[in-house]
């Protein structure tokens, strides 16, 4: 796809830019990017693939010539069955090989939207209607996966969605269509619909988080994908003979573009790491045997993954053929980041992006100065830049150098909107310039800083509190594993910052000792914790990322539940749990039980004073029994 480049600063990629990226990028849709790849050996391995991390050593190993044939023959029989450019083709499936020809094949014909299967039939229904899905393509019964399951408890809801059943039986009722079996008799070698996909046409739909739970459908076109595979695998000079492991799910930006498209574009081979990649715990048990195994040249993920890593002994297995591994979605704390780069010996590359900028949009250089704690350096071709807005997020003044803002960007990478044209209306700063909803600084040299969401902070009194300044004390602490700060509501500072903990495996520290510790390490005062919350496993997203969401709404329902033992001791049972709503964001739900008829308007009373000084909007229910 383009000569050797070594990039090391900033003046590395004004150089590479003086030819501009349309010449430098020959195929423009999916479609032709993977036959691009595919033609360099037709016959070498596109994706090997293992069960599980205890039995790596069998693998199935699909071709570039059998992959690109899988994805003509999806195409075409998404094709035969009546699938449109614009109609949207929803995905439920976990890591396996076929998911690919899915993906690919889906975007060859029409609008691709993976969804997280483990998502609860009510939501994955809710993904559908809000996407106006027309077909399904779903795992079916499994013993291992519960998403055939969860298909035929919302055929109900949606009786005119187009219901494919893949790796199952099939034809067991009129309304199931068995893919594996149909697919086989299309072509191979064409796409029969004789589809001239433009650049500009709607590829994908990928589900964006929020803290409110109520994800956005950020909309990706074939440039923006293109773009990205052609991007990352210049800046770390991608080749075929090259073999990356992917171990985050097929219905997350990452694992579809970075482990994905990009390795396809230049014929290299993928590794999917079972079916539940990383989730596995035997993959993780078995992690450096398997990257002996298939001489693996780089994987990435996100923090909580080099945490688990630091737990697996290295016992003689070759690992030198790692040249780096990436880490992205959220700050690598500062210890994992030393303590996994001197005992591995193995290249941390820190890099930035979000969904709807594709994927990546800025990285540390892989052959130059690596700024720990940073982000690195815009990629190619795109802009990257830190500014002030006002209230309403209209563009200020761009800031100065090493001073905290808001993080914009704009290029090809970056999406067209969201599907729902209100949701788009913080989208956007000014010229195309897209608002991550970050905050960060830029350095003098222009590497990236991220200090945090624009919504994650700690206001304490009208004190920013960066819950990073918590979380990395936290993590120096020998049994720690995993640390996440929040912001608990508090009747006279808004807010107090407090501290939920996962502790390592046979690892045993108190309370009390954990405060001392980061009150000692902790320089701003106001900064120290208040209290530490002790948990079992700490919530994550699929893809192992900390989901602060859950540990916010813990820590409301938790001050709440203390304003409110004041009724105890008069015998009243007090409840309450916190919701996403779609409205407020966030809404408590209070029952109270065993309040006389006589006596609820004084407990009425009594509920709101104790409650004045708090903002999370509540609803409040008083049963007598």
């Amino acid at each position: 796809m383009h000569a050797p480049f070594h990039i090391r600063t900033l003046k590395d990629i004004e150089a590479i830019e003086e030819i501009s990226w349309q010449e430098r990028l020959t195929a423009r849709n999916t479609y032709d990017l993977i036959r691009q790849g595919a033609s360099i050996n037709p016959d070498a391995p596109a994706i090997h693939s293992i069960a599980n991390g205890d039995t790596y050593q069998d693998t199935v190993v699909v071709t570039y010539r059998q992959l690109l044939g899988r994805i003509n023959q999806t195409g075409n029989l998404l094709y035969d069955y009546g699938i449109q450019p614009t109609d949207v083709i929803a995905i439920l499936m976990p890591n396996y090989p076929v998911t690919h020809a899915l993906l690919w094949g889906a975007q060859a014909t029409g609008i691709v939207f993976p969804i997280n299967y483990l998502l609860e039939p009510l939501q994955i229904i809710e993904l559908l209607k809000a996407s106006k899905a027309k077909a399904l393509l779903a795992l079916g019964s499994s013993s291992e996966f519960d998403i055939w399951e969860k298909v035929e408890t919302l055929r109900s809801e949606l009786p005119d969605l187009l219901v494919f059943e893949v790796m199952g039986e099939g034809g067991r009722d009129t309304d199931t269509l068995a893919y594996d079996r149909l697919v086989e008799k299309y072509p191979e070698t064409y796409l029969q619909s004789g589809r001239q996909i433009s650049p500009d046409d709607i590829c994908a739909y990928f589900a964006t988080g929020g803290t409110t739970g109520m994800p956005k459908l950020a909309q990706h076109t074939h440039l923006n994908e293109t773009f990205e595979a052609f991007v990352m695998s210049l800046v770390v000079n991608r080749q075929a003979q090259e073999c990356i492991l992917c171990g985050l799910p097929l219905f997350h930006v990452n694992a579809v573009h970075i482990t994905g498209l990009a390795p396809f574009a230049v014929g290299a081979s993928v590794v999917l790491l079972g079916a539940q990649g990383y989730r596995d715990r035997s993959v993780i048990r078995n992690f450096w045997k398997i990257v002996e195994r298939f001489r693996a040249t780089s994987f990435g993920g996100v923090p909580t993954l080099y945490s688990a890593l630091l737990d697996v002994p290295l016992e003689g297995e070759d690992i030198s053929t790692i040249e780096h591994v990436r880490c992205g979605a959220a700050p690598m704390p500062l210890e994992v980041f030393r303590t996994f780069e001197a005992w591995t010996g193995i290249k941390i590359i820190e890099g930035y992006g979000l969904t709807e900028g594709t994927c990546s949009s800025t990285g540390n250089p892989l052959y130059g100065e690596r700024r720990v704690g940073s982000v690195g350096l815009r990629y190619p071709y795109q802009d990257v830049k830190v500014v002030q807005l006002d209230d309403s997020g209209r563009y200020l003044r761009d800031c100065a150098s090493d001073e905290i803002g808001h993080v914009i960007m704009r290029g090809p990478q970056v999406i067209p909107g969201y599907l729902e044209v209100a949701h788009n209306e913080a989208l956007w700063v000014a010229d195309g310039w897209l608002n991550t909803g970050d905050l960060g600084r830029q350095d003098g040299d222009g590497y990236l800083w991220i200090t945090g969401r624009a919504k994650d902070v700690i206001i304490r009194g009208g004190h920013n509190i960066d819950p990073a300044i918590i979380e990395e004390v936290l993590y120096r602490h020998e049994a720690v594993a995993l640390a996440a700060a929040v912001g608990k509501p508090d009747a006279y500072a808004g807010e107090i910052p407090v501290a939920y903990v996962q502790l390592k495996p046979g690892a045993n520290v108190s309370e009390a000792d954990l405060l001392d510790y980061a009150r000692q390490r902790i320089t701003e005062r106001a900064a120290v914790p208040k209290a530490i919350y002790f948990l079992d496993a700490m919530p994550q997203t699929a893809v192992g990322k900390l989901f602060k969401p859950q540990l916010r709404h813990d820590v409301i329902r938790r001050a709440y539940q203390e304003a409110l033992a004041l009724l105890e001791p008069d015998g009243i049972d007090v409840r309450v749990r916190v919701e996403a709503h779609p409205t407020s964001g966030t809404r408590v739900m209070i029952t109270l039980l065993g309040v006389p008829t006589h006596f609820e308007t004084a407990v009425q009373y009594r509920v709101q004073q104790a409650l004045a000084g708090f903002t999370v909007k509540y609803d409040l229910r008083i049963e007598d029994t």
